[in-house]
């Protein structure tokens, strides 16, 4: 994709609502990094009153995947999950609008060298990520270290758009972003030794997925990791990002890349990937993105495990 330009359309008086929010926004991010942690747990209290619907997914997402947990435990973790994404909003702003200097200061980085060896052989990788609520400052810093490609779908409100992409791509002036559903585009990148990042851990339907055990529940799966691997010659690096409890940045783990993989089948390696999601999570549950309903796509005849919406 084309980089994003400015239009004077932006301009318009339409626009001008989320121009007065994103200004507001872009002052609150000059605070102190504590008080903004300060500022996201209240935005998440205030998330955990209002948003009922997805509090109730998330609550259910819990006790789908944590039973052995008492229910003030999984109160506890629902309310700690909802700290987080509060978090996550102010976090998104500080990726796109910090000084990179200021923004590097938070990165605790760990495996780069996994990344440096794939492309100093010239081959592709797939950094294969989960839906964690710092996925967007995690990318920012690593971005800062690595040129680093993603999927991209475009955002409805083309001002919004245009700020997200250009906050998003300002620390990787070489980053490409990929449509969605360019699949040629990706599976050309890859071969030609680029790093995309990759999450293939929620819902996307039955189409294209298969059923394998998450949490013990059958879950859609989709099957485009192997895909990808094998058409476009690339490893495939697991990558987390977890915000650390004293404050003082993130840790960004690249982890050794799979080996034998894809393998024989795309059921083991959805297994595998899994497996893999499922100890991620566990190691960190009150950041990943709950209030997503994972387990919509149920196997055939069976019941849905959400209730309906009203």
């Amino acid at each position: 994709m084309d980089r994003p330009q400015f239009r004077s359309y932006f301009l318009h008086p339409r626009f001008w609502p989320l121009w007065f929010g994103l200004g507001l926004l872009w002052l609150i991010v000059q605070l102190p990094y504590p008080l903004l942690l300060r500022c996201g747990r209240g935005l998440g209290g205030l998330m955990y009153s209002l948003a009922v619907s997805r509090r109730q997914i998330a609550a259910r997402n819990h006790e789908l995947c944590f039973p052995e947990l008492s229910a003030t435990e999984r109160k506890r973790l629902l309310k700690d999950n909802f700290a987080s994404t509060g978090i996550a909003f102010f976090e998104m702003a500080i990726s796109w609008w910090w000084p990179k200097k200021r923004l590097r200061r938070l990165a605790h980085i760990e495996g780069l060298e996994h990344l440096k060896r794939a492309q100093a052989d010239g081959q592709g990788v797939i950094l294969m990520a989960i839906h964690f609520t710092t996925l967007e400052i995690g990318a920012a810093l690593l971005g800062q270290q690595h040129t680093i490609d993603g999927m991209y779908r475009e955002h409805d409100n083309p001002l919004f758009d245009y700020l997200q992409r250009n906050g998003r791509e300002r620390h990787s002036l070489e980053a490409t972003a990929i449509e969605r559903d360019d699949v040629r585009g990706m599976l050309k990148l890859l071969r030609s030794g680029r790093a995309i990042w990759y999450a293939p851990d929620q819902d996307y339907g039955p189409k294209q997925s298969i059923f394998a055990p998450l949490f013990g529940i059958q879950v859609a799966t989709v099957t485009a990791t192997s895909k990808f691997a094998r058409l476009g010659r690339a490893q495939v690096l697991p990558f987390t990002q977890m915000r650390l409890a004293d404050g003082s940045g993130y840790r960004l783990t690249i982890h050794p890349p799979l080996s034998d993989f894809p393998g024989a089948n795309e059921e083991a390696d959805c297994i595998r990937i899994n497996q893999w999601v499922e100890a991620a999570i566990r190691e960190c549950p009150q950041q990943y993105l709950w209030a997503h309903r994972r387990f919509k796509t149920r196997p055939e005849g069976e019941p849905s495990l959400y209730k309906k919406r009203t």
